[in-house]
């Protein structure tokens, strides 16, 4: 029976042994199969590597333009701003036909003073119409004023002109007089000069003087009226016309100016001008009737 016992004991503990063992199998299997569980979790994909260096790329590469971005957004505020003058020095002239980039240069100084000189001046358009009208007006008559000056100006520049010739005309009738008196007063063929002084004691010396005056006169006139006629020649037949048909109340000038023309010329003139003007001309310019 202690055999017996002892067998069964050893039986039992064999079983127990192994029981043991295949439960410490076990352990040692799921420690096993976790391990590679927990191994294999941690392990990187195939290609999870590539993306991770892609996205940094990404980051790099968008963090770069985001710096640029940045700094161009502040070079252009300094250029907007002008500082220093070097958009509107230095950018400007360079950069002023570029599209869309002109549109961030500074205008310069002179453009903005004009900008803001003519912005906004007028509320509505009857009020710019009226100062067009306005300044329509001005220049008329500054162009008037302009006209009427150089009118003056020309008639000064004629004044002149007459008194430059009476001055030579007279110098003239001076060396003429002088020239009579060697000629014909003091020559080898002149009348003895008692003669002479017989003949200006006999005359009035007031009538004298008055005669004198009015030869003078008379060879500036002459003068005068010839220079008159060049003049009014080299001029259009039709423009002198209408300067003659204002002079109705000088017909006598008017007539001894067209005397001294040619024939084609005053006819020319005469045939430009009123009926009636030109008929009084003619009559005074009769031979027989001249005044």
């Amino acid at each position: 029976m202690a055999d017996e016992r002892n067998l069964v004991d050893e039986e039992d503990a064999v079983k127990e042994n192994s029981t043991k063992n295949r439960r410490e199998k076990k352990k040692r299997e799921k420690k096993e199969k976790k391990e590679k569980k927990n191994a294999k979790g941690n392990a990187p994909e195939p290609g999870e590597d590539e993306d991770e260096k892609g996205g940094g790329r990404l980051i790099l590469v968008l963090t770069t333009i985001l710096i640029i971005a940045i700094w161009m957004g502040i070079i252009g505020i300094l250029i907007k701003t002008d500082v220093g003058g070097f958009g509107s020095t230095v950018l400007y002239p360079l950069l002023k036909d570029v599209p869309y980039v002109n549109k961030i240069l500074p205008q310069p100084e002179e453009t903005v003073e004009q900008t803001e000189g003519t912005e906004h001046q007028y509320g509505s358009l009857s009020e710019a119409i009226s100062q067009i009208k306005e300044l329509e007006k001005e220049l008329d008559e500054a162009s008037s004023t302009n006209k009427n000056d150089k009118k003056k100006i020309k008639d000064l520049k004629a004044q002149i002109k007459d008194l430059s010739k009476y001055k030579e005309d007279e110098a003239a009738f001076e060396k003429e007089k002088e020239k009579y008196y060697e000629e014909v007063v003091f020559s080898d063929q002149a009348p003895d000069i008692q003669q002479y002084k017989t003949y200006y004691e006999s005359i009035d010396p007031e009538n004298a003087e008055v005669l004198y005056k009015q030869v003078v006169e008379q060879i500036t006139y002459d003068s005068q009226v010839e220079d008159y006629a060049k003049t009014y020649s080299n001029m259009k037949p039709q423009e002198a016309a209408s300067i003659f048909d204002t002079m109705t109340d000088n017909l006598g000038l008017v007539a001894d100016i067209l005397m001294n023309m040619g024939t084609q010329q005053r006819a020319d003139i005469l045939g430009k001008m009123d009926a009636t003007t030109a008929a009084k001309l003619t009559e005074i310019m009769e031979p027989t009737k001249k005044k």
